[in-house]
């Protein structure tokens, strides 16, 4: 299966796509979390958390925002360019290689980097900025000779998890990549396994010579974390903030330039979409209607997809905080002899991509007979989405407990409590923000998820982010951006009440 020159030519695309994104997002987001972190940034609280809600929207609903700017026939930058130029077709092409490297970068790629690099750069100790400056160097300078190489264990954290969230990706690459012929393994392996009748073995196949080649990241991201070597708070820490003088609204400039661009930009042209006869097309007769949401809302198959969705996405915070908390209190807070076994399998799902997880998840329910019964069902969905969180979620919960002081349980087991009762009295009360927070987490991680379920659903178990996959795929580009927007609103307005209630998302001034 592997001598087949399609698969390796997937499998080439796939680490093209990833390199080329890492060379372009690295600089930008090294520059603008350094911005956002040393500096007197005006509305540095505002616009970092426009990264961050750049990280809550799903990836299909704005690439279908930059296909109405930048398809090659009809999109709106195209259109200005011929109108500027004389021209007859222009140059922007969303359906291409470097298409599908811009819809990355217009969404996550840069945005996720920021949101983890903004932290490091802000715990720093300034007397690294302090010496460099005495010794005449600019603050650019200070950044590029002394701050970066002394972040490189933590830029080489943030570098393994781009890469182990490249090898995630799959529905832009399903959509802008289709019409070209451009396939990466994990279109490979779908289009595989939804061939009539389909060729599991080849899947399987290519599915594990990219689960070998990721162990060893994942390997090293857990050293690099374990010995802690991007430690940059001392004893003798010192926040200090960079003065820009001149250059100040030039940066507020850039950096709101950036967080427009991939939140606003996708977002008002996703809206645009949905109300138009024929998408992308501004000019001609009656080119705007209400007809679309009438006939989505009518549809059956959405109103199943959206019941399946909340059921989905409930279930799977329920479960998440539920047994995360669990997970997370057994390694951190226990002498339990298998932590370390349970900690490491609570990784593992980080380097394990969606669709690897899907396929696994396929072989299980379909070779298991006390299984076979739940193939298909929303159930089965949840357990794949709760298991691709599992990671993040149990981080989050370990940092809270290991907050919290052993006098605690201590003397809650000098009263005779149980660990049982102590977790359930003590623990989880203190660790209610933080569950909260991972439940919400959670709900926005499944509502919008499509590579952990997209091998794993049925006609009836079918989500609004598989509905709207399916829209794209046909065609239905009306359809599927009313479905978009809905997703959209679900998944932001969770995570705007959360900001709203007080919990944690994004950064809080």
């Amino acid at each position: 299966a592997l001598s087949d020159a399609g698969m390796l030519r997937a499998v080439y695309n796939t680490f093209a796509l990833i390199l080329t994104r890492q060379l372009i997002s690295f600089p930008i987001a090294i520059l603008l979390a350094w911005l956002l972190a040393r500096t007197d940034l005006p509305g540095k609280s505002g616009l970092e958390f426009m990264f961050w809600l750049s990280f809550f929207l799903p990836s299909l609903s704005v690439t279908l925002g930059w296909i109405l700017v930048l398809d090659p026939e009809y999109g709106l930058a195209n259109q200005l360019w011929n109108w500027l130029f004389g021209t007859q077709r222009g140059p922007f092409n969303i359906y291409s290689f470097w298409g599908i490297v811009w819809a990355h970068i217009g969404h996550n790629t840069t945005a996720v980097k920021v949101m983890l690099l903004t932290p490091a750069f802000r715990n720093m100790d300034a007397s690294l900025e302090e010496a460099s400056r005495v010794a005449g160097a600019s603050p650019l300078g200070t950044l590029r000779r002394i701050l970066v190489p002394i972040m490189t264990p933590v830029l080489m954290v943030v570098l393994i998890l781009a890469v182990i969230s490249g090898l995630q990706a799959f529905e832009i690459e399903m959509v802008l990549g289709s019409p070209i012929g451009l396939q990466v393994y994990s279109t490979k392996i779908y289009n595989l396994v939804q061939q009539e009748p389909p060729l599991f073995g080849p899947a399987t196949a290519l599915s594990t010579l990219v689960l070998l080649a990721l162990l060893p990241l994942v390997v090293m991201q857990r050293g690099l974390i374990g010995r802690r070597e991007y430690t940059t708070i001392t004893g003798r820490y010192q926040g200090q903030v960079v003065h820009l003088g001149p250059w100040r609204r030039p940066a507020f400039a850039l950096v709101a330039l950036v967080a427009l661009c991939i939140t606003a930009v996708p977002m008002v042209f996703l809206l645009l979409g949905t109300f138009m006869s024929l998408f992308g097309f501004f000019h001609i007769a009656n080119a705007w209607t209400l007809e679309n949401w009438r006939r989505v809302f009518a549809d059956p198959i959405f109103l199943g997809s959206l019941k399946n969705t909340l059921l989905m996405s409930s279930g799977a915070a329920l479960l998440s905080v539920i047994l995360f908390s669990l997970v997370a209190y057994i390694t951190v807070k226990t002498k339990f002899i298998g932590r370390s076994i349970l900690d490491f399998i609570a990784w593992f799902p980080s380097a394990v991509p969606g669709i690897l997880m899907g396929i696994g998840l396929l072989w299980l329910f379909l070779d298991v007979r006390i299984f076979r019964p739940f193939y298909g069902s929303v159930w089965l969905l949840i357990l794949a989405t709760v298991i691709g969180g599992i990671t993040l979620g149990t981080q989050l919960l370990k940092s809270n407990l290991l907050q919290l002081g052993r006098e605690l349980e201590e003397a809650s087991q000098a009263s005779g409590a149980s660990w049982w009762t102590t977790y359930r009295k003590i623990i989880i009360p203190l660790m209610f923000p933080t569950l909260v927070l991972v439940g919400v987490l959670s709900f926005i991680h499944a509502a919008r998820d499509i590579s952990n379920v997209a091998l794993l659903a049925t006609s009836s178990s079918r989500t609004l982010a598989l509905l709207q996959l399916d829209f794209m795929v046909s065609g239905r580009y009306e359809s599927a951006a009313v479905v978009a927007t809905i997703v959209m609103l679900l998944t932001t307005g969770v995570a705007l009440i959360a900001r709203l209630c007080g919990l944690r998302v994004g950064i809080r001034r």
